[in-house]
């Protein structure tokens, strides 16, 4: 079950403003990889449900968590249906989060406390989350729907919202401070945190580093 209530999980993400996107079928990678991160100032993390198995990878991760990273969120992504949200909540995930808005999905996070971010790709996608209860909405493929512009656009009429954006999204200042000029809540972000050549050869402290970086870029953008 969920260790975090829905108000502490979505505070981590909001005043982080970055959750990585990860996933791996060796639980050591995955381990180091949740580590850096959090060594970087990381503070809600999301293991994707992508190969076998990958729940039983995230039932060990999350004990992992709880002992090595006290204070970190971890949610599960790319779920796409009830029965799997179930499942990763019993499992200990403290956020849902999928590519796709389903109603059946916000159901079940809204029975057990906990945020659901469905992936959306219009306001009025956006407006049938919110309507059923989604705090916290993904905007997916970012890049490909209208960028940081379209951010700015649905919060013009509708400023209440809260809003991560997944795709489309790098480490860069230029990105972040683009991302959150717009008015993002927060960003999610995968392959470009995770160079390949760093998890071939274990470079836990260049992830570290990024994650760092970009966690700067974030708070300075969110001053101008």
């Amino acid at each position: 079950m969920a260790k975090y209530t829905k108000l502490q999980t979505l505070t981590a993400i909001k005043e982080t403003g970055m959750v990585p996107v990860f996933y791996h079928s060796d639980l050591q990678i995955a381990q180091h990889v949740l580590k850096a991160c959090y060594d970087g100032g990381v503070r809600a993390f999301e293991f994707t449900n992508r190969g076998d198995f990958a729940q039983e990878i995230f039932g060990a991760l999350a004990k992992y968590a709880a002992k090595e990273c006290p204070g970190l969120v971890l949610g599960a992504g790319t779920i796409v249906d009830a029965g799997t949200a179930s499942l990763y909540i019993q499992l200990g995930a403290n956020f849902i989060v999928g590519p796709l808005y389903n109603p059946d999905i916000a159901k079940v996070c809204n029975r057990r406390c906990i945020p659901y971010c469905p992936g959306c790709g219009s306001v009025s996608e956006i407006g049938f989350a919110q309507e059923a209860g989604c705090d916290l909405c993904k905007v997916f493929p970012a890049g490909n729907v209208g960028g940081p512009s379209f951010v700015k656009n649905i919060l013009a009429p509708m400023p209440w919202s809260m809003i991560m954006v997944t795709g489309g999204v790098d480490p860069s200042r230029e990105n972040l401070e683009a991302w959150f000029k717009a008015g993002v809540t927060c960003v999610g972000m995968g392959s470009k945190l995770f160079p390949k050549d760093a998890i071939a050869g274990g470079d836990w402290g260049r992830i570290t580093q990024i994650c760092r970086e970009a966690l700067g870029y974030i708070a300075g953008a969110r001053t101008m």
